[in-house]
């Protein structure tokens, strides 16, 4: 989406300024370089994977953990069988070292921890 800003009208030196607006992406949850990490309350999902709508820098990852209500990981979706995140994408699935399949999981009480360095999360969806 793009915003369109006029500045001073009717001058010699107006000018017209264009803002874009990533799609999905108005806000996000930031973690700096030094990281940080975030675990969700707990949720309850349809769907087969999990996508996310991201971006990092170069040094920066995202990982994603998939726990039980309690916090513990859940085996098969813990951080170090989760293949990093890197770069700047709007719908990319989150893939585990089985691959990319949640659907074991539907309609059960979850929580996600996410583990990111330099790095934005503007959205995340479970899809089928």
């Amino acid at each position: 989406m793009s915003i369109y800003v006029n500045q001073n009208y009717a001058q010699p030196s107006a000018c017209l300024h264009r803002y874009s607006l990533r799609r999905d992406g108005f806000a996000s949850l930031t973690a700096g370089y030094q990281g940080g990490e975030m675990l969700s309350k707990t949720l309850t999902f349809s769907g087969e994977r999990l996508l996310l709508n991201f971006r990092t820098s170069a040094a920066g990852q995202i990982g994603v953990e998939i726990c039980e209500e309690s916090g513990k990981p859940i085996p098969g979706f813990t951080l170090a069988e989760c293949r990093p995140l890197i770069g700047n994408e709007l719908n990319r699935a989150v893939v585990w070292t089985h691959g990319e399949s949640v659907a074991a999981l539907a309609g059960r009480p979850i929580r996600l921890r996410l583990v990111m360095k330099d790095a934005h999360l503007y959205a995340l969806q479970f899809a089928r």
